[in-house]
């Protein structure tokens, strides 16, 4: 039976993302928030298939910490491609970091610089990466938009518990703004790379925001406590 619904789920998911991105093509000749309304209605579609084929409720927590903070960035931890999209259904239009093999991919590459993604060539030193904490910077400073980064670097399975990347501290650094960690569940029901997703709600929580001002070591200890023992709670 799950698998039978797995495939339903897929076969609907692939074919919604397909139909959005063909009749998104226009936007591309429109000013960006054209754009990134279309990757906010795909993070309902994908919350409503979730339900109606998986029996898969999204339940968000701590929605109003996102208001405690006028200005802010988003850590979260990085199961499955379902925070990919469906993180854009309560954020105003975050400003994602990603992999710049991701911007070669035809019409999805050019939504994603359409929407001004920031681009870093991972394991390597360029002059690009070079000026890459500068361009964070000032495409926040320029945009009313949250950044949204996994600090994880990538997909992790649900019971992993890997150190952060050092980045994410020299971004928090450099932005000096306060920063909203979010954990969550996806891997149990939706995991990396697996045709199979599996029954149970996903819980998505925006805990309190860490403040700017602590030193980069610091900072990063306390979000991997904060996201790591939010984890916990759903195992």
């Amino acid at each position: 039976m799950q698998l039978i619904r797995s495939l339903f789920f897929n076969v609907f998911l692939y074919t919604g993302i397909i139909l959005v991105f063909i009749l998104a093509i226009p936007t591309l000749i429109l000013p960006p928030k054209f754009t990134l309304y279309c990757g906010k209605f795909l993070a309902y579609y994908i919350i409503l298939i979730l339900r109606l084929i998986l029996n898969t409720r999204v339940i968000f927590h701590g929605q109003e910490n996102l208001k405690k903070v006028k200005k802010f960035f988003i850590a979260s931890a990085h199961q499955s491609m379902f925070e990919t999209f469906v993180l854009q259904a309560p954020l105003d239009f975050p400003v994602f970091i990603l992999k710049k093999e991701l911007l070669s991919i035809p019409l999805f590459g050019w939504y994603l610089r359409k929407i001004g993604s920031i681009e870093i060539i991972r394991e390597t030193t360029t002059k690009e990466n070079l000026n890459f904490f500068d361009k964070i910077k000032n495409t926040i400073q320029k945009h009313n938009r949250p950044l949204l980064i996994f600090p994880q670097g990538t997909r992790v399975k649900f019971s992993d518990r890997s150190p952060f990347k050092k980045g994410v501290g020299r971004i928090y650094d450099s932005l000096n703004l306060p920063c909203i960690p979010v954990a969550l569940n996806s891997g149990k029901i939706w995991p990396k790379n697996s045709f199979i997703k599996y029954p149970g709600d996903i819980h998505v929580s925006f805990l309190e925001p860490i403040e700017p001002g602590l030193e980069k070591i610091i900072f990063l200890k306390i979000l991997e406590e904060k996201i790591y023992s939010e984890t916990e709670k759903y195992c």
